[in-house]
């Protein structure tokens, strides 16, 4: 399956404390954004890439992501604004459109090749594909410091990127979100509001976000022993 990439680096990362945009903070001596350039060229579907950053970050951004099928669009003020400048370039300049976009967040730099090769085989049969992992803790339901509901947690999963969908399918979650004006915190919450059919596949619990400090020792940490 011909698929393309989202790469979304235009956060800020104002809980990291850096001096650069999350994208661009260092892990091991090398920018996050490296490690999802590395795992996006290991999957052999994917030809063509689009990275989403700051103003001001466009020349960084092409000289650690190579020249080779890469855009480099400027990130808009929301991640889904990030997405839809990365899908208007695809929508406009590619032909044939790719069958598939895998959208990824750098802030996870120990995604796999494997994982994105898993996501987007999980495409045959449906719309969207996400990784996800079983919740292990107990989830309650709070209002004003009052738990008001304890959630069933074998029917709860915590999700992670890369998440792959159909090209098509994606830009009519977007073009029906712009539209409406509503905004989701991931593009697999636009699908399902469609009604499109997106399926769960295994995740990978190294797979860790970048959000604090902290996480950049974890992930350091993660990447040796892996």
């Amino acid at each position: 399956m011909r698929a393309a990439a989202v790469l979304l680096a235009a956060g800020r990362g104002e809980r990291l404390g850096m001096d650069v945009p999350k994208g661009f903070v260092e892990l091991a001596g090398r920018p996050l954004l490296s490690y999802a350039v590395e795992a996006v060229r290991g999957c052999h579907d994917i030809d063509s890439v689009a990275v989403a950053v700051p103003v001001g970050y466009e020349d960084r951004a092409f000289e650690i992501a190579g020249p080779r099928g890469v855009d480099v669009v400027l990130g808009g003020a929301s991640r889904q604004a990030s997405v839809e400048n990365s899908l208007s370039i695809f929508l406009s300049d590619l032909s044939p459109l790719p069958e598939a976009v895998v959208v990824h967040d750098v802030a996870r730099p120990l995604a796999t090749s494997e994982l994105f090769d898993r996501v987007l085989s999980a495409l045959d049969g449906a719309d969207g594909a996400i990784p996800a992992i079983p919740v292990v803790d107990t989830i309650k339901r709070v209002f004003e410091g009052v738990v008001t509901e304890t959630l069933r947690r074998d029917s709860l999963i915590a999700v992670q990127t890369p998440q792959a969908f159909r090209t098509d399918v994606l830009e009519r979650a977007h073009a029906a979100a712009r539209r409406e004006g509503i905004t989701a915190t991931d593009d697999a919450a636009l699908l399902e509001r469609i009604g499109a059919r997106v399926v769960a596949v295994e995740g990978d619990t190294r797979n860790i976000k970048i959000t604090k400090p902290e996480d950049l020792q974890l992930a350091a940490l993660l990447g040796e022993a892996g």
